[in-house]
């Protein structure tokens, strides 16, 4: 079952494809293994048990009850692995990698796994609403052309990029910040009301405060304003300032 929506389909009222097989074993059946995948495949997250149960309309205790048992059975059986935040996750969580995010200027990316195995190719389409350095949960979901492992991420734990430096670019009601770093593939959009002081063309910092998503840039307000691009030093400030070198010094340097 799939769709174009970007609302999740009314699983309450789907009919599943297995539930003759379904009522031949169970007196009172519930949702087949089947479509409790496709329901988080199709939600592109982890959902607790109380989230799946009223996608599915399961109001009964003696129907919730069934469904635990059949989650548990799930995760016995490596379809699905019950995470650190009492989540449900496709996969087996023997078959999850954990790792850091790296970005790539063309808009790809990799996963650099903690375990020091070889890193995984992440598509455009698996970095939109990821940013360099961040940490998540992926599993294996291909090899492409060159032969590379590809990744699909499940959850995103943890992230790590909380300003940008930039130029800043005001047109019309639309104003954004181009990353200086060009592993960042996201311009940051910036409310006229947290545009402060910047002026068209220079460079600043800007703080996030919502990180992307699959369908939405980050957004940002401007921290600070550091000077005109073609200032004296400037390059060596966006530098520092980009890539979190230290810019401030003990007196006895």
């Amino acid at each position: 079952m799939t769709t174009n929506s970007d609302q999740p389909a009314d699983f309450s009222t789907f009919v599943d494809p297995h539930a003759e097989r379904e009522a031949e074993k169970y007196e009172n059946p519930i949702p087949s293994r089947e479509l409790i995948l496709e329901l988080i495949q199709q939600a592109g997250k982890p959902l607790r048990r109380q989230q799946i149960a009223q996608q599915f309309g399961l109001e009964s205790a003696d129907a919730q009850e069934a469904l635990r048992r059949r989650l548990r059975a799930m995760e016995r059986d490596g379809q699905l692995s019950f995470n650190s935040r009492q989540k449900y996750c496709i996969g087996s969580g023997n078959n999850t990698i954990a790792g850091r995010i790296l970005g790539h200027p063309d808009g790809f990316g990799f996963l650099k796994p903690d375990d020091g195995s070889e890193d995984l190719f992440l598509s455009p389409r698996e970095m939109k609403p990821l940013m360099p350095n961040d940490r998540v949960i992926a599993r294996v979901s291909g090899v492409d052309r060159r032969g590379r492992r590809e990744a699909a991420v499940i959850e995103i734990t943890e992230r790590n990029t909380h300003q940008i430096v930039g130029r800043f670019f005001s047109e019309g009601r639309v104003a954004y910040v181009v990353p200086d770093n060009k592993k960042i593939n996201h311009e940051v959009l910036i409310a006229k009301e947290d545009v402060g002081s910047a002026k068209n063309g220079q460079i600043v910092v800007a703080e996030i405060l919502q990180q992307p998503s699959a369908h939405c840039q980050p957004i940002g307000r401007i921290a600070e304003v550091l000077g005109l691009h073609m200032a004296p030093g400037m390059e060596i400030e966006m530098a520092i300032r980009s890539y979190d070198l230290p810019n401030q010094w003990p007196e006895a340097c």
